[in-house]
């Protein structure tokens, strides 16, 4: 069963649209910003890259182990697959959040470089 924090999660999941960036209020910026530099440690740990790297390889050894074409052996491939599709997908979403973020920075840096000095 699905519990409530993980529906809670989902429910509250930052949408950021990066044609839309002005439009985000500072709250959504941070949030973007601090998902994007937890994307960008998980990405630089080389721990985490490793297992990942690890996974996958055990993923597509246990695939190239099936041998034979039953009902039972495609549904097994057909779940390493969607097993190896998911952790590409997460990756992705790891490298877009990191994208977004350095997006978002970007922008702020050059709004502040070209509003002029107000100091007396």
């Amino acid at each position: 069963m699905i519990e409530q924090d993980v529906v809670d999660a989902f429910s509250n999941k930052m949408a950021a649209n990066i044609n839309d960036l002005k439009k985000m209020s500072p709250g959504q910026l941070d949030r973007v910003k601090t998902t994007g530099s937890a994307a960008e440690n998980l990405l630089a740990n080389r721990d985490f890259v490793l297992f990942v790297r690890q996974h996958q390889l055990e993923i597509m050894d246990a695939l190239v182990d099936i041998k034979g074409h039953s009902k039972e052996n495609n549904s097994t491939r057909i779940a390493f697959g969607n097993q190896l599709a998911g952790i590409d997908s997460f990756i992705s979403l790891l490298k877009r959040a990191v994208y977004v973020k350095k997006r978002v920075v970007t922008q702020q840096h050059s709004e502040m470089n070209s509003e002029p000095n107000t100091l007396p």
